[in-house]
């Protein structure tokens, strides 16, 4: 596949944004986090998201320009209604707001409303700990997964994210879904028509299937079983309840033809470590856990123990070295959507 340089591909999405509407502050926010996911190799999560975002934006069905209210309830509770913008808009905005409120009162809960799919969850846990705040991030999708022992999707893949700053380039990074695998990854395997393995999903008879255009027909099984079921029954709670935003079966998808916007929910639990401990005095605590973890002697083919978020940092750092790889499918729709805008597309990098 061929190479595009990171920078390059940064401006397109923004302008691309920029063209149908949006904020330019807003557009680069939004470019920022799509690219991020590209670089750290989440590639379901990265520029293949753009188009059916602009297309989306487009019919009016994402709000390109919203106008964003945050609304702090107690001490350190935030309610934020994101008017229907993009989710990395409204997200990186509640994250702003919740920092700044987390320094003052220790710990703050955000709860979102009206958004939309925000990418990588991993993102905004990124943002607090670069700011000395640990994350909890979670988020609801349209229905993805069944309840234990059902045949059809109900709780969206509810991604759970965690983010520990350690004083390095590379915080623990901790962000899964409640499914065996994100659906993105499925997505992206049907646009490549290509099979996935046994145990992701389910088709509609409930039986297991490798085809992805079946499975997303289907549903995503939930990781460990009954136990991903019950961590996605969770996450709806809290993003979709509790934040007043749609739940289960309620949550518009954004690849379907409907006209219903998503109202999709997302629930930030902040926590200021300079409040519980000085700041060096944790990064110095968790140096010395990771290197122990590290000190655990490996089984063999396994040349090192990785943390989670470290193999993000590393990918991240080769990836911005070399380039960024985009599917022949992802290009087409890039380049097509670039011709649509009048806008023109990246140039692959030549080697």
């Amino acid at each position: 596949m061929p190479l595009y340089e990171t920078s390059e591909l940064k401006n397109f999405c923004r302008d691309v944004l920029v063209n149908i509407g949006a904020e330019s502050e807003d557009a680069t926010n939004a470019a920022d986090a799509l690219i991020r996911a590209n670089l750290e190799g989440v590639d379901s999560h990265g520029i293949s998201r753009l188009a059916i975002y602009a297309k989306r934006m487009m019919e009016s069905r994402i709000n390109p320009k919203p106008s964003i209210k945050v609304e702090k309830r107690g001490e350190s509770v935030l309610i934020v209604d994101g008017d229907n913008g993009l989710g990395q808009v409204v997200a990186a905005r509640a994250m702003k707001e919740g920092i700044s409120l987390a320094k003052k009162a220790g710990s703050v809960a955000i709860g979102i409303r009206n958004s939309n799919h925000f990418g990588t969850a991993s993102y905004f846990c990124q943002m607090a700990a670069k700011e000395g705040i640990v994350a909890l991030a979670f988020t609801n999708s349209p229905p993805g997964i069944p309840p234990w022992g059902g045949t059809k999707a109900f709780f969206g893949t509810n991604p759970i994210a965690f983010g520990f700053p350690t004083g390095t380039n590379a915080p623990i990074i901790i962000d899964m879904s409640t499914s065996v695998v994100a659906r993105g990854k499925i997505i992206l395997a049907a646009k490549q028509n290509q099979a996935i393995p046994k145990g992701w999903a389910i088709n509609e008879k409930g039986e297991e299937t490798e085809n992805p255009h079946e499975a997303l027909n289907g549903a995503v099984l939930p990781v460990g079983g009954a136990k991903g079921y019950a961590l996605a029954l969770a996450v709806e709670v809290l993003t979709g309840i509790l934040s007043g935003a749609a739940f289960g079966p309620h949550v518009n998808n954004i690849y379907s033809d409907s006209a219903e916007k998503a109202n999709v929910g997302h629930f930030f639990m902040l926590l200021d470590v300079e409040k519980f401990m000085p700041i060096d005095v944790f990064q110095h605590l968790v140096k010395g856990f990771i290197e122990e973890i590290k000190a655990i002697p490996t089984k063999d083919g396994v040349d090192e123990i990785l943390y989670p978020g470290e193999r993000r940092e590393r990918e991240y750092q080769k990836r911005l070295n070399e380039g960024i790889t985009i599917s022949e499918e992802v290009e087409n729709e890039l380049s097509t959507l670039a011709k649509e805008l009048n806008i023109p597309f990246v140039q692959p990098i030549t080697v």
